[in-house]
């Protein structure tokens, strides 16, 4: 682990001696990301990131080392929700409701760092993270739609739209009912995504 922090980094020489310290950084560094989404979803999206160091067990200048801002520490976040996507989408039987299911469960469970991603849409980093779940979207749709189970008129575009809209209506919902509202959303693309009668598909 270590190494591959220190690798992350740029290090390509490593004197075995600062592993141990290199060990407790990046547990520090993982304990930040694992607790922002519990902070922000308990304190809302001005929670003080002093806070997250203090629940991490770090100290505010390592955190500010590593994440000088409020957006590098929720795409940090946000990148292990991607990589979740990026393995749903590497299953060749991976469907659609698949992914509207495991976007649920994410948005559900952070809903404060979407508003947070979303506070600043041009920052590169958020486009870069975009850019990932619109490879994952392209992936599932295209084989989707070779099999049949999706209208071939669907498009990745269409499908990130929905992917936003089921992400940021979590967002704005309350805590208690956002499962059902997550359940309808869900119902409602599976309809609107799945094959059109013959007689409905658009034309050529």
């Amino acid at each position: 682990v270590a190494w591959e922090f220190a690798a992350a980094r740029g290090v390509r020489w490593l004197d075995v001696r600062w592993a141990p310290r290199l060990l407790a950084l990046a547990a520090g560094v993982a304990a930040c990301v694992l607790y922002l989404g519990t902070l922000l979803n308990d304190e809302g999206f001005a929670a003080p990131l002093s806070s997250v160091a203090k629940r991490a067990g770090v100290g505010q200048g390592s955190l500010y080392r590593h994440f000088p801002d409020r957006m590098s520490l929720a795409v940090a976040v946000f990148d292990e929700n991607i990589t979740e996507l990026e393995a749903l989408a590497a299953r060749p039987d991976a469907t659609l409701d698949d992914l509207f299911d495991a976007i649920a469960e994410q948005a559900i469970g952070s809903t404060a760092i979407i508003e947070m991603i979303a506070s600043d849409p041009t920052d590169q980093r958020a486009v870069q993270l975009g850019t990932r779940v619109a490879a994952v979207a392209d992936a599932i749709r295209s084989r989707a739609a070779a099999a049949g189970r999706m209208g071939p008129h669907i498009e990745t575009e269409d499908v990130m739209l929905a992917i936003s809209m089921l992400a940021f209506a979590l967002a704005q919902t309350p805590e208690e009912a956002r499962e059902r509202a997550a359940a309808r959303a869900r119902a409602l693309f599976h309809t609107a995504f799945a094959p059109l009668p013959s007689s409905e598909a658009p034309q050529p």
